[in-house]
């Protein structure tokens, strides 16, 4: 609704220069303060976690998001401008500045300054509504393990367990075009370390454990006793012989019946 009608009366102006100073102040709505730059534009989207049930979907250093297919139709966008996601802790996104053009952008290597870079460079062709039927298609976000983190736009593994929050910005060689909407807090996964029962046992516990190594000390003991009398039997039944023993040997005498010759032989 058109209220200059209104506002140039009240402070005594004509027609024209109430059209005027409304046009002015709608040039400075668009402006951010203190750049002479035009904001960009608020586009009603906010970055998604993908799928519960896609696997890797929060790991230590990594967090997956649904590409924002068909957020980037707007009249203000052309093909060739550039869109970038955002990451940045939580605590950093009040204090986040749009660069001026795509070669101030922030690399990974100044997150710890800033709290707050630029990866996964793109452009609307290739989050155009719509996807294949069973084709998934996401953004990892900290998956390059090998690129250098001090180059523009390296999706370097995330330092720590965040929390994050990202948001997507498109840019020109002018400076930024349009943005969308932050996303909610991310937190990583974080390795759990084995740890002791904690808290002291309860005296239930204590009992079973004491009446638990005295049975496991009366079996052993007893099966150490079996051992040493069975080897001891055993050693006791067996006869060894030395080197000094002798055998004797009976002498027999034998006896052998000789026939008398015939009388007359000869």
């Amino acid at each position: 609704m058109d209220n200059s009608w209104r506002l140039g009366p009240a402070m005594g102006l004509s027609a024209g220069q109430s059209q005027l100073l409304m046009s002015l102040l709608l040039l400075l709505t668009h402006v951010q303060p203190g750049t002479g730059i035009a904001a960009p534009e608020h586009i009603n989207y906010v970055p998604q976690l993908s799928n519960d049930t896609l696997a890797g979907r929060l790991t230590q250093s990594t967090f997956t998001l649904e590409q924002p297919l068909g957020q980037f139709h707007s009249h203000n966008i052309s093909d060739s401008d550039t869109i970038w996601l955002v990451v940045a802790l939580s605590n950093a996104t009040q204090s986040f500045t749009a660069p001026r053009s795509n070669q101030d952008v922030p690399a990974p290597a100044n997150f710890s300054q800033r709290g707050y870079y630029l990866t996964l460079r793109a452009n609307r062709g290739l989050y155009l509504g719509g996807q294949a039927r069973g084709q998934l298609r996401v953004l990892r976000v900290g998956n390059d393990t090998h690129c250098q983190p001090t180059k523009i736009g390296c999706n370097h593994p995330l330092p720590g367990p965040g929390p994050y929050r990202v948001k997507f910005l498109v840019m020109n060689d002018e400076g930024p075009v349009a943005e969308t909407k932050w996303s909610s807090d991310t937190r990583l996964q974080q390795a759990q370390a084995l740890q002791a029962v904690p808290g002291p046992q309860s005296p239930g516990t204590v009992v079973i454990i004491a009446i638990l190594s005295i049975l496991l000390a009366v079996l052993l003991t007893a099966l150490l006793a079996v051992l040493i009398y069975t080897c001891f039997n055993s050693c006791r039944s067996t006869s060894l012989s030395g080197p000094e023993e002798r055998g004797s040997v009976r002498r027999y005498t034998t006896h052998h019946t000789f026939s008398t010759p015939a009388e007359g032989a000869s």
